[in-house]
């Protein structure tokens, strides 16, 4: 079938995209219990005390997590999504 090595080279890179996925779904094969794939960790930064007051201030009138919004600030640093 013409589409069968189309299909394995999709999976051969989703595999090495995210393995952590895969890794946990082989997890869940041997155990019966689905892990989580990612995890958070807790960082210490130092900043300017107004500009936190600032941020907090605003994440809390916009309903923004501060943890996400810097998450994704990171991300566009590093050229991830």
């Amino acid at each position: 079938m013409a589409s069968e090595p189309k299909l394995i080279d999709y999976a051969l890179r989703a595999i090495k995209a995210h393995p952590q996925v895969f890794e946990a779904l082989a997890e869940y094969d041997r155990t019966g219990k689905m892990p989580k794939t990612t995890y958070r960790e807790r960082i210490n930064l130092t900043i300017d005390s107004h500009l936190l007051q600032k941020f907090k201030k605003h994440a809390e009138e916009k309903g923004l997590n501060m943890s996400r919004v810097i998450e994704k600030h990171i991300k566009e640093e590093l050229g991830l999504k």
